[in-house]
């Protein structure tokens, strides 16, 4: 099992800057992908960035993420990391972080608990 714990989230003005970081811990040998996804009020949870986890190069951005925010991993310290620019109102939502544990691409095993992000305008 790999367990997951967000942080860096919290209350930032428009137009701010603010990065999500990811840490995973347990079987991270087990990991072949990352992402990062978001739920606002009524929606479900959508896709913001993902990554591949053994070379951390193939990377892909939902439409929220496009432009604005960059993923990143460190496989050795097991982090994954979400830096997020000229942030909206719109951003706000709540963020979770997930693991691919099976690497067939059918979807995301494990999921942090998420973290709060709040962009004032």
């Amino acid at each position: 099992q790999v367990q997951l714990v967000e942080s860096g989230g919290g209350l930032v003005q428009a137009g701010g800057s603010l990065t999500l970081s990811c840490s995973a811990s347990g079987r991270t040998s087990g990991i072949y992908g990352a992402a990062w996804f978001r739920r606002t009020p009524g929606q479900g949870r959508k896709l913001v960035a993902s990554i591949d986890w053994p070379t951390g190069i193939n990377v892909h951005y939902g439409p929220s993420g496009e432009g604005r925010f960059a993923i990143s991993r460190d496989n050795v310290k097991n982090t994954v990391d979400l830096q997020m620019t000229s942030l909206r109102p719109t951003d706000t939502a709540v963020y979770y972080c997930a693991a691919d544990l099976s690497g067939q691409g059918v979807g995301y095993d494990a999921w942090g608990q998420g973290i709060q992000v709040t962009v004032s305008s």
